[in-house]
């Protein structure tokens, strides 16, 4: 089999991973989607793709290479379901999911402009992307401190939940679950190192919902940004296409075996015959 990955950083550690993992006995190539021209076919072309990178041109990428009948994971439709916040908490909470509420405006001069928020919100980049815009304002003067950092930054707004200061971060892999603490990006402190935590050891409920947003976004691989909202009760406040899921035992080895299996229900697939 020869296995692609969709990614300017080949050598992220769980890519490197899998990469060592797969290339005893099948092939790994590397597409970056920020090159000049990408290329479909060739020396490139693969049995399946791994789409790691979100930016516009690679999923632009990743939807050409379906048009072709190859298999992406995840599919570039479902990886486009996690870029806009304002669809994210939509789709979350029409399939009763317990996501953050979460309102849109058009940019960050308009938050500041509406004077002082009456209690603490959270303001994020509307669209996803890597380093985008994530903090805590709870003054006028916060916000206008944000409003001259991020000029014309489309954003969303979300209530402020109070909770202990760190993220629980659940990753699954093929209906597989994962799950570590991290300091939040709104801790003073700021985010430091990934502590584990036995997926055994979530409140009850929380594994289940995890598994669900996979079934409502389309997602092979993602993770889940949960808070504790009080009593053990989950709230979901972010939803990420492919993340880096470092340092979990035995995600590196779950991700090949999903590619491995994607590639080979692709083939099987395009050598039935369908009789006349």
């Amino acid at each position: 089999m020869k296995v692609g990955l969709i990614t300017a950083d080949p050598g992220h550690p769980v890519l490197a991973a899998v990469s060592a993992l797969l290339t005893p006995d099948h092939e790994v190539v590397h597409l970056d989607p920020e090159g000049d021209a990408p290329g479909v076919g060739g020396a490139t072309r693969a049995d399946v793709y791994l789409l790691k990178a979100r930016t516009p041109r690679a999923l632009a990428l990743a939807a050409r290479l379906e048009e072709r009948g190859a298999p992406v994971v995840n599919s570039a439709a479902a990886t486009a379901r996690c870029q806009d916040r304002v669809e994210m908490a939509r789709l979350a909470r029409a399939a009763g999911l317990p996501f953050a509420g979460t309102l849109a405006l058009t940019t960050t001069e308009e938050l500041a402009a509406a004077g002082a928020p009456a209690a603490p919100l959270v303001i994020k980049s509307r669209y996803s992307r890597r380093a985008d815009l994530v903090a805590r304002a709870d003054s006028a003067a916060r916000l206008r401190e944000l409003a001259a950092a991020w000029p014309e930054e489309p954003v969303v707004v979300q209530e402020f939940t109070a909770n202990s200061g760190w993220d629980h971060k659940l990753w699954v892999v093929a209906g597989r679950l994962f799950a570590g603490l991290r300091r939040s990006e709104l801790s003073p402190e700021g985010r430091g190192p990934t502590r584990p935590l036995a997926a055994g050891e979530l409140p009850a409920g929380w594994a289940e919902a995890a598994l669900r947003v996979g079934e409502v976004f389309g997602l092979d691989v993602y993770g889940v940004d949960v808070l504790d909202a009080g009593g053990g009760a989950p709230l979901i406040v972010d939803v990420n296409a492919f993340p880096g899921i470092r340092g979990q035992a035995g995600a590196p080895e779950a991700l090949a075996e999903l590619a491995l299996r994607a590639a080979t229900r692709n083939e099987s697939r395009a050598s039935e015959v369908i009789p006349n």
